[in-house]
């Protein structure tokens, strides 16, 4: 049986093992941007994370005319009120690396206290295949700690505390993470639609 050809709209390593390890065993040929030398800025300046995916999945859709999944996630603590939200991957300044946006979080989170701080991470997911639009979401609830604690994953991993774990997003292995993300979660339920 021929694998139907989906490309997941991402440049990031781990979002695609992630998306493309669940997809695959459905039947999927899941294919990067990276893959498919996809350069091309797309400006995702939505003030939600499933407009911002919207605009990610329509552009390449539009480019290449073949079924794409795309996603826009992000951290939210409650006690920034919906920040960093959409400006997660580029809150310290717009070209930032993780380690900085980490950096300017724990600088402006250390005016409120010491902390944890409550906090979710959010994931919004689009497929698109000609007219059909199928969207799905995903959360994770958690904890902003102020310093650092493990070497995997990316983003705010190091500094997302998960209690009933005793331990970071960092500290777990990378099949714990993707076994309960927010991303694990969104593609749990977009899985679920496509199959109907």
């Amino acid at each position: 049986m021929k694998k139907k050809r989906i490309i997941i709209a991402t440049h990031n390593f781990f979002k695609f093992s992630e998306i493309s390890k669940m997809l695959s065993p459905l039947g999927y040929e899941c294919i990067s941007l990276r893959d498919l030398g996809y350069n091309n800025d797309i400006i995702e300046d939505k003030d939600t994370f499933e407009d911002n995916a919207l605009i990610k999945a329509k552009t390449i859709y539009d480019y290449y005319k073949s079924s794409v999944i795309s996603d826009d996630s992000g951290l939210i603590v409650d006690v920034l009120v919906n920040l960093p939200g959409v400006h997660s991957h580029r809150f310290a300044k717009e070209d930032a690396n993780d380690k900085e946006n980490r950096d300017y979080l724990i600088s402006i989170l250390k005016k409120y206290g010491s902390g944890p701080f409550k906090a979710h991470f959010e994931t919004s997911i689009i497929y698109m295949d000609n007219d059909k639009v199928i969207k799905a979401k995903g959360r994770l609830d958690g904890e902003i700690i102020l310093e650092e604690r493990g070497n995997n994953g990316f983003g705010y991993d190091s500094i997302f505390y998960l209690k009933d774990k005793a331990k970071t997003l960092a500290e777990l292995t990378q099949d714990e993470k993707n076994g309960l993300s927010h991303r694990h979660m969104a593609i749990m339920n977009l899985i679920e639609e496509l199959q109907k």
